[in-house]
């Protein structure tokens, strides 16, 4: 991986550990016996700060505040370090720190430790104001000015943007007037701003934001934050395709029948309703989520694995992704029904708080998609996703076409389905492989069995949440994990055409704690094929 900043330290004897100091950026030369382009030791970012706008709220405390404070209980925040929240509470540092506390103990994921937290507090500001509030970012940007001097953060500085999208232009607008955006001579270190999803709502919204951040910004310094691709079984995925010969000779259409993509919610919209009501299921995880493990799954072998190499790839995939011509078809959004979940009768997507009752928006999203290049040409890729559905499941299911004879008779093979590698995302994390094999006794009978490795199981470290994984790489300045403005509007030019199609179809409903309206189902019966079951 690639974009660290790196400075040279100074070599240290023959006889030092193999493990750098506390501080030390990965690849530095200060070990004469690292090689340098060694990842098993952890990386360190260079000293820095994190500015948190919106830190006050849901994402700030429920990931982004466990998340700092996992990494310093891991040991890889650099000892000059400074978490800077910025939010409309007229609050001092000792409120902030108060906030964060309770947010780390609450949702950590490793082990509470007093000591890491005392380290940790010391180094958390705020600065309270609005983000119109000239007086108050004109404050903010003094602070980072004497954190410089007082913490040794060298200029360095990424900001969070955990605000709605639709306040991205004010406070970037705020950034450039004050010059905090300016990295280089003038801050005397790096700038890099971090930009939730949704990134726009159709591809025109999404070329004007880009436009935006990357004039402030520079393309260069713009993180694009999608938490799926910080998962480890996301990234493990090209592991298993790239690091074994097993796989990648099968992984194309002579062997491929189809691929099925699932993102399945066991949960309704929570206090999301106006933003949801706004966005809907294609918008808030089909355009993002979805395409980038699609992304994942159909890209060619990068030429080295750099982030360029490896954003070049995905955008050949999403460029090559096209509709079905049959649109009314292969295309079906849904909106759940009252229904029950869990022992519990949960009520109809309109009955929710703040949902309008004529809301046309869809909580469910299946539709089917084509890649037109020579590995894929013909290989049908169902994507869906919904909410109130049975489990909180995401998953890649590869679907292999079935052996071209078999020289057992039909009675033999009836529980013999196709063969199918299973890439689980969440929330078991691990891969599945299902195959044919006999069943014990006097007979000839085949039937499908499974063979499974579990994360949980095979490695004694628990895996890291993506955005633990996620902020440590923009701090290092590793944007291997995200997507490209081309990524995003490549992305649009699919969704929108899907969003005109929906505009004159109103969703179908289903009943919430089942797996999505009849015509999803329809949908691959026309194919002759059915919706795995997670």
């Amino acid at each position: 991986m690639t974009g660290t900043t790196e400075q040279n330290a100074p070599v240290t004897p023959a006889a030092e550990p193999l493990v750098a100091p506390a501080g030390t950026p990965a690849g530095t030369a200060g070990n004469p016996l690292r090689d340098p382009r060694d990842r098993r030791l952890p990386r360190v970012p260079e000293p820095c700060a994190l500015v948190v706008f919106g830190v006050t709220g849901d994402l700030s405390r429920k990931k982004l505040l466990p998340a700092m404070y996992d990494l310093a209980h891991r040991g890889l925040l650099p000892p000059d370090f400074v978490l800077l929240g910025f939010a409309r509470r007229d609050w001092g540092d000792g409120d902030f720190e108060s906030l964060a506390k309770k947010a780390a103990k609450q949702y950590a994921r490793t082990s509470w430790d007093e000591e890491v937290w005392a380290r940790l507090s010391g180094d958390i500001k705020f600065v309270p104001g609005s983000f119109d509030d000239d007086d108050a970012f004109d404050q903010l940007a003094r602070t980072l000015g004497e954190l410089q001097d007082s913490h040794g953060i060298k200029g360095n500085a990424a900001f969070y943007l955990s605000i709605p999208p639709a306040l991205f232009p004010t406070v970037l607008k705020q950034m450039e007037r004050t010059g905090m955006a300016n990295g280089g001579e003038v801050a005397g270190g790096w700038r890099r701003v971090v930009v939730e999803k949704p990134f726009g709502h159709d591809l025109q919204s999404a070329l004007a934001l880009n436009k935006l951040v990357d004039d402030v910004f520079g393309a260069s310094d713009v993180f694009r934050i999608d938490h799926y691709l910080g998962k480890e079984t996301v990234q493990n995925l090209m592991a298993l395709r790239f690091a074994n010969q097993l796989f990648e000779p099968v992984w194309n259409a002579n062997f491929v029948d189809s691929v099925q993509i699932t993102m399945a919610e066991d949960v309704g919209i929570g206090g999301r309703a106006a933003f949801y009501d706004a966005t809907g299921a294609a918008r808030d995880v089909l355009q993002n989520h979805l395409f980038q493990l699609l992304a994942l799954t159909a890209m060619e072998e990068p030429v080295e694995f750099t982030a360029e190499a490896i954003q070049v790839e995905k955008l050949k995939v999403l460029r090559a992704i096209t509709l079905p011509h049959d649109l009314a078809s292969y295309a079906v959004r849904g909106q759940y029904d009252q229904g029950w979940q869990a022992g519990e009768r949960v009520p109809a997507y309109l009955a929710e708080e703040g949902i309008p009752q004529d809301s046309t928006t869809e909580t469910y999203a299946a539709v089917q998609l084509g890649i037109d290049t020579r590995r894929w040409a013909g290989v049908p890729f169902y994507l869906r996703t919904g909410k109130r559905l049975p489990r909180r499941v995401t998953e890649i299911a590869v679907l292999f076409k079935r052996a071209p004879h078999l020289p057992f008779s039909h009675t033999d093979t009836e529980e013999l389905g196709h063969n199918q590698l299973v890439i689980r995302v969440q929330p078991d994390e691990g891969v599945t492989l299902k195959f044919g094999s006999k069943v014990p006794g006097s007979m000839m009978e085949v039937r499908d069995v499974s063979m499974d490795f579990l994360y949980g199981e095979a490695f004694t470290e628990s895996s890291p949440e993506a955005y633990e994984r996620l902020i440590l790489d923009v701090l290092i300045g590793d944007s291997t994990l995200f997507p490209r403005n081309a990524e995003v509007e490549a992305s649009w030019r699919v969704i929108d055409p899907l969003e005109q199609f929906w505009a004159t179809h109103p969703p179908q409903p289903y009943r919430a704690g089942e797996w999505g309206p009849k015509a999803a189902d329809e949908m691959l019966a026309r194919d002759g094929r059915t919706w795995r079951r997670p």
